[in-house]
């Protein structure tokens, strides 16, 4: 019988043998794992940040288009508690800004992720962070279990979706300004523009790279910066500086608007230019929209009018025909000219005068717009000499003002011209078709010294990283008249002021010229009895201020004369202009 003593102690060894040899393994793979080669793991973060559209601004600093970024919140409607979904609705309402009901009807859509809202600004989106970290800790998230068995816990996510343009002013400037339309990039929503400035310079305004981090991370996930850190800043796109000054827009829309009520008209255009430089004060029409929310009766005040709408500009295309005359040397302001008693038959045709003259000289036919006066003088030019003659002054050519879909109008063939009667009838304004920007530069002529300039509205565009700003090109002048010419086109517009069609501009103490033009309308091939009317000239002072001006009102019903509608419309901004010191008025010297 074996001793039990000695199994005892056999035992013993062999357990003791066993956890030596354990503590052996173990030390080995210890030392192992410490002296050998190891690789620490790093954990690193990266992010996007996305570069914006630039902004729109006016001569005078305001922001007349801005980007600001758009942020989506999403809400999986199983990590909802039931009994606080009236809580979490009440809450995200008042951190969100979007009323209940618009929230439980979202949360009733569908059961799982629902977007609450794409339009989050980035204030709100900042408090709706804060509101998901304490909705986790009131416990009105709870987990629930996938198909898989897993259990996940998504709560409510607020990110960066898109960026929204914005108008600070409203619809002021429009339809100059344009507008664009969203498109996605990549899952995020952009802008592209589609019409005006924003289609214009849509590549400059574009966002020009994204920024970008990638940086080892602590325990708090906060990126550190170390060597193997990069950093690359977002570059938005650039700015675009106008050369309208807000104030003066704002005033001018106010005067247009409530002459449109009061004439009853379609439409009024109204622009103010730099006559030496060719910038823009102001471009105006009646007809504006709101371009983050265009409605289907906006859809004709989309287009430009003052370089999109063409029209028969009656009686304001006489002065320039008469200056075409003066440099030929074919007239002299002097010569007498047959009235006709105010009724004159040209071939089959009969012409008639407002007024009834018997004689005139040939500087009054403008001051009077004597439609017999100039369809005379305007038979002592060939056809070549009339068509170069209009082309020179920037008829159906681009004005070379930096906006998309010019319509350039259109004027009678040489050949036309040769006849009689197309000479005739468009010297008084038919027959041809011009916009209203065209009129303003070759008005601008007899205001410069014969030289055209071309309008713009943009000054620069500026690099919001550097600051540098980049002048846009633009057309050099050419001469289209001698200066003495110009001069003497100067005072006869003046003097139509002073005596003629204009007399309701006058303005003590300044020196204002222009010409008014009525004319009929063509639908269906027939004149009817609507009009346009126009008023086209400058203003000037003695201290170095020249505007060229024009004003043209569509499809008035109050009134149809010129000297009715689109003079009182010119008038109003000259004292405007003289209000807000763009224009000083010399004050008499008494004796």
């Amino acid at each position: 019988m074996e001793n039990p003593a000695r199994n005892k102690s056999k035992k013993i060894v062999i357990l003791f043998l066993l956890i030596a040899f354990a503590f052996i393994v173990f030390a080995i793979v210890m030392a192992s794992k410490g002296l050998g080669k190891r690789q620490t793991p790093r954990q690193f973060t990266s992010s996007t940040t996305k570069a914006m559209r630039g902004n729109i601004l006016s001569a005078d600093g305001f922001h007349i288009a801005t980007t600001r970024k758009l942020y989506k919140a999403t809400v999986d409607t199983r990590n909802i508690d039931p009994g606080k979904k009236e809580l979490f609705i009440q809450l995200f309402s008042i951190y969100s800004g979007i009323d209940t009901a618009t929230i439980r009807k979202r949360l009733k859509k569908r059961r799982g992720s629902v977007v609450l809202s794409y339009k989050i600004s980035p204030k709100r989106a900042q408090y709706l962070k804060s509101l998901a970290f304490e909705l986790r800790r009131l416990g009105v998230f709870v987990e629930f279990e996938l198909p898989s068995g897993r259990t996940t816990l998504q709560g409510l996510s607020v990110v960066e979706s898109g960026e929204a343009r914005i108008y600070p002013y409203g619809n002021l400037l429009t339809p100059l300004i344009g507008y664009p339309r969203k498109f996605e990039d990549e899952g995020y929503t952009r802008n592209k523009g589609i019409k005006g400035l924003e289609k214009q310079f849509d590549d400059d305004l574009q966002a020009r790279r994204n920024g970008y981090a990638y940086a080892p991370r602590d325990a708090n996930n906060y990126k550190r910066l170390t060597k193997l850190s990069r950093f690359i800043p977002p570059k938005n796109g650039l700015d675009l500086q106008l050369t309208i000054p807000v104030s003066l827009q704002i005033r001018t829309e106010k005067i247009i608007d409530t002459m449109k009520r009061y004439l009853r008209a379609d439409e009024i255009m109204a622009v103010i230019m730099h006559s030496r430089s060719g910038e823009l004060l102001s471009l105006a029409s009646s007809n504006r929209f709101l371009p983050t929310h265009i409605r289907k009766k906006d859809y004709s005040a989309l287009n430009t009018g003052v370089l999109e709408y063409s029209f028969e500009p009656g009686s304001v295309i006489k002065p320039l025909v008469f200056s075409i005359l003066l440099e030929h040397g074919k007239v002299n302001p002097y010569d007498i000219v047959n009235g006709h008693g105010g009724r004159f038959k040209m071939g089959r045709k009969v012409i008639t005068d407002e007024h009834k003259y018997d004689w005139l000289s040939a500087e009054n036919v403008i001051v009077h717009s004597s439609n017999i006066g100039i369809a005379q003088l305007a038979q002592k030019l060939d056809g070549a000499e009339f068509v170069e003659g209009l082309k020179n002054f920037g008829l159906t050519l681009p004005t070379g003002m930096e906006l998309p879909y010019e319509k350039r109008g259109t004027m009678p063939s040489v050949r036309q011209l040769n006849a009689e009667i197309y000479k005739a009838t468009a010297a008084y304004g038919y027959g041809l078709r011009v916009n209203l920007m065209q009129l303003i530069k070759a008005y601008n002529v007899f205001n410069n010294a014969g030289k055209t300039v071309t309008p713009t509205a943009v000054k620069r565009l500026i690099d919001p990283d550097t600051g540098e700003s980049i002048t846009p090109e633009r057309e050099e002048g050419w001469q289209v008249l001698s200066p003495g010419t110009a001069e003497r086109m100067k005072k006869i517009l003046i003097k139509t002021v002073q005596e003629g069609t204009g007399v309701g501009t006058i303005t003590p103490g300044l020196e204002i010229g222009g010409k008014t033009g009525t004319a009929h309308i063509a639908e269906g091939g027939r004149y009817v009895n609507k009009y346009n009317t126009s008023f086209l000239g400058f203003a000037n002072d003695y201290e170095g201020h020249h505007y060229t001006i024009g004003v043209t009102v569509i499809k008035p019903k109050k009134y149809h004369f010129a000297s009715l509608t689109a003079v009182a419309v010119y008038k109003k901004i000259i004292d405007m202009m003289v209000r807000e010191g763009y224009l000083v008025p010399s004050i008499p010297k008494s004796e």
